[in-house]
C-alpha cells in the first residue's frame, strides 16, 4: 500500500482530486491511500508518505517542503491536471515512482 499526500493551501480544494486519484490507481491495480492536507501540516502528515504532491497554487513552497521532508519525493501537480481534476493523468505521471 502506497501513501500519497496532497498538500494545498487549505487541504479542501484537493478532496475531489483524492477520490479521482484513488479510482485511477485502482484501475491500474495500484493499492494506495491518498489524502489531502493543508501545507501547514506537511511535517506531521507526510512523515510516512511515499510521495508528497503540492497543489500548483502552492508551488512556491516546493523548496521549503523539500527541506522539511528531505527523505521524501516531493513534486508539484501539473496546473492543467489539477484544474481539470484529472486524477488519472496525475497518477500516470507518478506511477513509476509509486509502483
Amino acid at each position: 500500500m502506497k501513501k500519497i499526500i496532497l498538500l494545498c493551501a487549505g487541504g479542501m480544494s484537493t478532496s475531489l482530486l483524492v477520490s479521482k486519484m484513488e479510482d485511477a490507481a485502482a484501475q491500474l491495480g495500484i493499492e494506495c491511500q491518498v489524502s489531502a492536507h493543508p501545507v501547514t501540516a506537511a511535517k506531521s502528515v507526510a512523515s510516512d508518505a511515499d510521495i508528497v504532491l503540492l497543489g500548483p497554487q502552492i508551488r512556491f513552497e516546493l523548496n521549503n517542503i523539500k527541506s522539511l521532508l528531505p527523505d521524501k519525493e516531493v513534486r508539484v501537480i501539473d496546473m492543467i491536471d489539477y484544474g481539470m481534476i484529472d486524477g488519472k493523468a496525475i497518477v500516470n505521471k507518478i506511477v513509476d515512482f509509486i509502483k
